[in-house]
Order: structure tokens, then sequence, then C-alpha cells
């Protein structure tokens, strides 16, 4: 019998009641993972936990809205003491609070930055103290999104604090090296409850809720799938196989994987003394010319077979979201 790659290690996967937090637990737990279960709904949880164990698998919850660190706390203790060891950290939980810069308040901001960006950094941090602790050479995956690498209009919360994720991903990778531990971030681009309300995705999570396949040009040309399109990754990364993958970020959606660059620079050009700003104004049209970059995701225009009912098509930047406790 072939064991399984992760038959014996414990999990943690926050935000995983339902969509595609559940989706990495499932997929966790079908590769030998015992998992802990995190939300804030204690009904949530629970069936999270039985669609888990009903498929053989050891799972338990932890009730916590993510973002302080008694949560983070509570996390690491509910793997230990159920299952007496921790190995994974695979921190998805977040919240939305779309609206236009004027528009959004202090209080919109905040509760986004919290959850997503203070919740990965208390989670990551008593997560590596477990692993340090106990000699563990343990796995941090942190969930990413496209509107972090590229920005997206409305969502100036969300994109500071999923560019932050990645951003800190960089720096636990240089601070656990020695310690053996990994730490990643993975970019999803799946078919979510939320994906449905964006037209220009509404024929794919259909089609996907129906259990039928996606078209060729959602999975293959926009690299946009199912929730298990993206667990694969997951699990691989948490695996012993993945040892010497650490610091990056990695697209997972669809036929499509992506590892994405760390920024680099693309211009670069000396001149003695300085730029001040007669030399800039002279100078730097014709130095960036070409070479400036665009904000946002362009999408190709959505075939017409693949057109939403009674809607107009639609291109132009889009969130690709799917990372949420709501999900």
């Amino acid at each position: 019998m072939t064991q399984t790659p992760l038959a014996g290690k414990v999990a943690i996967v926050t935000g995983s009641g339902q969509g595609l937090g559940l989706a990495y637990a499932q997929e966790l737990a079908r590769q030998g993972a015992s998992v802990v279960i995190n939300d804030v709904n204690q009904d949530t949880a629970d069936a999270a936990v039985e669609s888990i164990v009903a498929e053989g698998g050891k799972a338990v919850a932890v009730v916590a809205p993510v973002g302080d660190t008694e949560a983070a706390t509570a996390l690491v203790n509910g793997a230990v003491e159920a299952f007496g060891r921790l190995d994974i950290l695979v921190n998805n939980a977040g919240v939305l609070r779309d609206k236009s810069l004027l528009k959004m308040t202090d209080e919109d901001f905040d509760l986004v930055i919290k959850v997503h960006l203070r919740g990965t950094f208390t989670c990551v941090r008593e997560t590596y103290r477990y692993f340090k602790e106990n000699g563990v050479a343990g796995r941090i995956i942190a969930i990413g999104s496209p509107t972090g690498q590229y920005g997206n209009f409305g969502q100036t919360n969300y994109a500071a604090a999923k560019a932050g994720i990645v951003g800190m991903i960089r720096t636990f990778a240089l601070e656990m090296k020695k310690a053996g531990v990994t730490a990643n971030a993975v970019i999803p681009v799946a078919a979510t409850a939320m994906t449905k309300t964006i037209p220009f995705f509404q024929k794919a999570v259909e089609a996907d809720e129906r259990g039928e396949a996606m078209s060729s040009f959602f999975r293959h040309d926009l690299g946009f799938g199912t929730a298990a399109d993206v667990a694969g990754l997951i699990t691989w990364l948490a695996s012993d196989d993945a040892a010497d993958v650490t610091g990056q970020a990695i697209g997972a959606g669809g036929d499509r994987l992506q590892l994405f660059s760390h920024p680099t620079p693309i211009v670069t050009e000396y001149r003695e003394g300085g730029w001040n700003y007669e030399a800039l104004a002279e100078q730097a049209h014709a130095l960036f010319e070409g070479k400036l970059q665009t904000c946002g995701e362009k999408m190709p225009p959505l075939p017409e077979e693949l057109q939403p009912a009674q809607a107009e098509p639609r291109s132009g930047p889009v969130e690709l979201k799917g990372n949420h406790h709501a999900l």
C-alpha cells in the first residue's frame, strides 16, 4: 500500500469552513494530514469537520475570528491538543469590504487589514514559535490574490493586505530558512460564490455548480478553474517534496500554473551627480517610453456563447476573488 504524502502530519487551515479553504482542508486530509478547521460560525465549522470525517479523515474545529494573537494561539493549541503536533499552516481566512477610495471608511480598511494581514502575521508567528520550540521543519502557506499582484478598482484595503502578505512571505522565508521551515504564497483563481456575481465568470461558475467541465476559454485562456485546481498546489507545498521551495508566490487556476517573479527593475540608467528635475525633464520620457507598467488585469473579450444572459460583453480589470470566510 502506498503511503499518502502527508501521513502523520497535522495542518491548520484558517477560514476553512467552506469555499476554497474547505477544499484545501479536504485535500490535505485526503493526502493523510489531520486537519484543524477554522471558521467564525460553529455550525459551518462542524459541517466541514464532518465532511472530512465522513471520508475517513481526521479533523477538529476551532471557532475563532482570525486576527488577534488569542485566535492564533487557540489554533496552535487546538492542533496540539487534538493531534499531538503541528506541521502545516495554511493561512486562508479573509473578509471583503470593497469600496472606492472616497467611500471607504477607516473601519472598512482596518477590518480587512486585521483579518488578512494581521491574521497572517499572528498565525504565522505562533505557528513558527511552535516549530522552533519543537524542532519541526514545518510548512507555512499564505493565500494571496491577483489583486495583490496587479491592483483592482475598489479594493484599496484588500490590495494592500494581499500585497503585504507576499512581502511578509519573502521575509519569513529568510528568517525561517535556518530552521528548515518553508514559507510560500499561493495566488488562487477559482470559481466561488463571489465570482458568480461577476458577469464575466457567471457561465464558468454555473458549469462548476452543475458538475460540468468549464470551457477551455476559462480553464486555459484565463487560468480560471475549480477549488480542486488550487488544492493540489497547497498539498504539494505542504509535502516533503517541496522542501526546497520557499519565498515564492505561485499562482494556480484551471489548467494554468504560474511562478511570479520578485519585483525587479526593468530600466536602469546612471547619471553622474544624480537625477535633478532638469535631467529628469530632459531624459525621463525617453528612458521610460514603452516600459511603464499597467495596473489591473486585462481580460480578453468574452466569447458570445459564454456571455451571461442580458449582460453586455465585458473586458478590463477584473478581480478573481477566492479566499474569504464567506465562500
